[in-house]
């Protein structure tokens, strides 16, 4: 069974320790993301202020 994603973006709003970011999506609600695949991979650094696309599972765990 595949597990389905939304794609949301939003507004990187804290940075916190271990790759985790507070993110505030267009609609207000606030998430906890962490990096995952490429991105990670490559040591691509994220500040407060970026605009990140996420996708997020239905679990409620947000990927950035």
């Amino acid at each position: 069974m595949k597990e389905e994603h939304i794609e949301v973006e939003g507004r990187v709003t804290v940075v916190l320790p271990g790759t985790l970011f507070r993110v505030e999506l267009d609609n207000k609600h606030l998430v906890l993301a962490t990096v995952c695949g490429k991105m990670r991979k490559r040591w691509v650094r994220l500040t407060v202020g970026d605009r990140v696309k996420m996708e997020m599972s239905q679990i409620g765990r947000a990927h950035v």
